[in-house]
């Protein structure tokens, strides 16, 4: 199947009607492998291809998608498009881009082409599994998975633009369940890369079996206020959990505590934050948006003040202000806005100040989404990790509970560490920060 020409012919009949429009298709393969108890419980491929169109006619928008790509099944989500456009309400804000030419990504740098067998990611999940059940105290590894999965996605307007992006993302993850003397405790970790054969599955051994035996011990610490430091995967975390602070979508619906504080300090003046879609070891790599609109860094937060909140054409529009290329929408979705790759810019303080004294770090949160509110800030999320003394740990810590105001914890910052680190999934970076006078509930 030509993409080009259906994109054309699906595009050509819209304008035929009256009407502009944008379309997206997503195309994806992925191999996904999973051991148990020393044989293979899953060996699945699996493919998709997805049309979804958006159009405008008369300021009203409709939206269809379609799984298939026979001339009918595209011409019927034409159809069907523009007769949701007809019973929808009018939306001033909201229009298809006026971008013409075209955009297309390094197929070279993200998409390498792969070079491991499907017999050698197979013995690599058997191993990986194996190894880790083989580790004294280990009762089972019940999650645990390698992945190979390559995605492209092109986007086409009605007023003449070509989008494409391909990528490649393989990535291999291990949870053991450690038992001893009755005590347990689950842990894990997981490596990304571009190219499959640059993950070593004795690493990811190793370092789970390390987090379990580090925690087994673990106990509740007294109730009180402390310093609290997050490590690599778990900042991002909190900083994910309430990122539609930044959103100008939540803003024009009202439900943005930022809204109206553009250009005020709402943080620590060390606190520097942008979304950086073009840092090419990001695995949140972005050329471009949902609608085509080409993709920059964006200063959110600087020196404590903030920026800008996030934008699409329509918020863009509503406010005033230009598009900040942060246009978000799957082939079965309206248009939205999602950040692309968080990144926070290393601060002034070194090892020796950022870990000195007593903190708590925090290796685990549990409850993220549901023991969170974006709207008012405040959270609370069970939590586990270690007590620790300039550096070194005093005692592994687990069953308390850590309570607060994220928009008040970003006033709270005792220090911002010089050097970055990317979270697991490599979707983040950005330097360890430690956050004063924390609550935390335990014994």
């Amino acid at each position: 199947m030509n993409i080009e020409y259906s994109a054309s012919t699906i595009l050509e009949r819209v304008i035929e009607n009256g009407a502009h429009g944008d379309l997206i298709i997503d195309e994806g393969k992925t191999l996904s492998l999973r051991a148990q108890k020393g044989e293979l419980e899953e060996h699945k491929v699996s493919s998709n291809l997805i049309f979804g169109l958006r159009v405008v006619k008369e300021h009203r928008v409709g939206t269809a998608y379609s799984e298939a790509s026979n001339e009918d099944a595209l011409n019927s989500m034409v159809d069907q498009a523009l007769l949701n456009a007809s019973f929808a309400k009018v939306e001033p804000d909201e229009n298809i881009t006026d971008i013409s030419g075209s955009l297309e990504t390094d197929d070279e740098i993200l998409c390498p082409i792969d070079t491991c067998t499907v017999e050698e990611k197979i013995a690599f999940a058997l191993s990986m599994e194996e190894e880790l059940s083989a580790k004294e105290k280990i009762k089972n590894v019940p999650h645990n998975g390698v992945s190979d999965s390559v995605s492209q996605r092109s986007v086409f307007t009605t007023s003449g633009l070509y989008a494409n992006s391909k990528q490649r993302f393989c990535s291999a993850a291990a949870h053991a369940l450690m038992e001893y003397e009755g005590k347990t405790v689950m842990e894990g970790t997981g490596r990304v890369s571009r190219e499959f054969g640059e993950l070593n599955y004795l690493a990811i051994v190793e370092e789970t079996y390390s987090r379990c035996l580090g925690l087994l011990d673990g106990e509740a610490i007294p109730t009180r206020h402390y310093d609290v430091i997050l490590d690599e995967e778990y900042q991002p975390a909190l900083f994910g959990t309430f990122a539609s602070m930044f959103s100008a979508q939540s803003a024009k619906d009202g439900v943005n505590p930022m809204r109206d504080r553009v250009g005020q300090l709402i943080a620590d003046e060390r606190l520097n934050i942008s979304d950086s879609p073009h840092l090419i070891d990001g695995f949140g790599y972005t050329l471009f948006d949902s609608e085509g609109t080409k993709t920059a860094t964006t200063s959110l937060i600087k020196d404590g003040y903030l920026q800008t909140l996030a934008h699409n054409s329509a918020t863009a529009k509503h406010f005033g202000v230009k598009t900040t290329g942060h246009a978000s929408r799957s082939p079965k979705s309206t248009l939205g806005i999602n950040l692309h790759q968080l990144h926070i810019g290393e601060g002034n303080d070194s090892e020796s100040t950022l870990y000195s004294g007593e903190y708590l770090l925090i290796t685990d949160l549990s409850g993220l989404h549901s023991g969170a509110n974006p709207i008012t800030g405040q959270f609370s999320f069970g939590a586990s990790g270690y007590l620790m003394k300039d550096g070194f740990r005093v005692q592994p810590v687990r069953n308390i509970t850590m309570a607060g105001n994220f928009y008040e914890m970003l006033k709270k910052v005792s220090a911002v560490g010089d050097q970055l680190f990317w979270n697991q999934g490599k979707t983040d970076v950005m330097p360890h920060i430690r956050f004063s006078d924390v609550a935390i509930s335990g014994s």
